[in-house]
């Protein structure tokens, strides 16, 4: 049995130019909780057990006697104590070892009383050590009641950047992701350098990963695996009209037009802030004050950007978005830059991977301290 990855790297918070991490490390809360928390959900049994079936932690051929009956215990009853000789009885070490993290996970949960609690407290406290899979399961649960069955498929689909690894291509101007580990595996014969490029084209080993569009939308919503659909993150499109004119329009089911959408819903489900994220084609704004990345790659280029460095060819090509994020209230902002905008970015990495972290949002969005 493979080990648990232990130690998750937290928030990429940006450093302290005019931009500053807002929040005391140690909070579990925010402001306004009241309302908040009538929306935070418990970790449910369905949830804990979503857990137990991991690779992780499920049984295995080799799986002796005394983890088969502790395994069969927590999938019946996952919120059952359970003594630290029933640990030590359990002869593999790393499935020892899985055990106790997923029971020490457990139990933080329920002592944050709400999955949102305990994320907001993990992602405060800057390091965080928890298993990456722990904590993109506690966001796509998160999520999930963000974007119920009746929300756009657009948006579903965006949806899943917060908690799924990407492979991101940019193929004749168009930025297509599909989710990493479906095109690893469809694509597990060739490279993974051209993975979205070959479903573009139809043919190949992973043509059988559609990209999604107005016209198959309606399948995306009866799909059996969601996850198996490419997302065009352009947001614009360019129509050359001849004599050296050129006619630029957003398109009507943008990949990033969406993911602004969720992230929205994403701030306010934590915070009770309501602000307006829309894509931008360029950051032109010589008062520009607050950036957020979005991801480590992004987070990076913004710094060098806001630094007046000038980046190389090869990183501005990976930034794959830009959104201006707007406070609806101007009295929820940090005095110093009520009403100023805050730029996000959004991009990928040398091997073509996009990791979302949305913790970086709420960590290090310009928030005033309460009274």
């Amino acid at each position: 049995m493979t080990c648990i990855e232990r130690v998750y790297v937290g928030a990429s918070v940006v450093p302290a130019i005019d931009n500053r991490p807002m929040h005391d490390a140690g909070g579990a809360t925010t402001g306004g909780e009241g309302d908040v928390g009538e929306r935070w959900q418990p970790a449910d049994c369905g949830f804990l057990r979503s857990l137990l079936a991991l690779p992780e932690l499920a049984l295995v051929a080799e799986s002796c006697p005394a983890e088969r009956l502790l395994h069969e215990r927590l999938v019946a009853t996952p919120t059952g104590a359970v003594d630290t000789a029933e640990l030590a009885a359990i002869a593999d070490r790393d499935a020892r070892d899985n055990y106790t993290t997923f029971l020490a996970f457990r139990d933080a949960v329920e002592r944050a009383g709400t999955l949102e609690a305990h994320y907001l407290a993990l992602v405060r406290g800057g390091r965080i050590a928890l298993p990456p899979v722990f904590l993109d399961r506690m966001v796509e649960a998160i999520v999930a009641a963000l974007v119920d069955a009746s929300s756009d498929p657009f948006e579903r689909r965006a949806a899943q950047l917060l908690h799924r690894g990407q492979r991101v291509a940019v193929v004749d101007g168009r930025v297509l992701c599909a989710d990493r580990e479906r095109a690893d595996h469809a694509n597990e014969a060739g490279g993974a350098f051209d993975l979205v490029r070959d479903v573009l084209r139809g043919g190949g080993p992973i043509g059988d990963l559609p990209i999604l569009g107005a016209a198959n939308a309606s399948e995306f919503t009866r799909a059996a695996d969601p996850r198996g659909w490419v997302l065009d993150l352009s947001h614009e499109i360019a129509n050359d009209l001849g004599h050296g004119l050129t006619f630029t329009m957003a398109r009507a089911h943008s990949g990033l037009a969406a993911l602004a959408r969720v992230l929205e819903r994403w701030v306010f489900h934590f915070l009770a802030v309501r602000t307006t994220i829309r894509p931008l084609a360029r950051i032109d704004d010589p008062t520009w004050r607050w950036h957020v990345g979005l991801d480590a790659e992004a987070t990076a280029l913004l710094n060098a950007l806001y630094r007046g460095e000038t980046p190389d060819d090869e990183q501005l090509e990976r930034l794959v978005g830009l959104f201006r994020l707007d406070f609806a209230d101007l009295r929820e902002m940090r005095a110093d830059v009520a009403g100023r905008p805050v730029y996000l970015g959004l991009a990928f990495d040398a091997a073509q991977t996009l990791k979302l972290k949305p913790q970086n949002l709420l960590v290090n969005l310009p928030i005033a301290e309460p009274v």
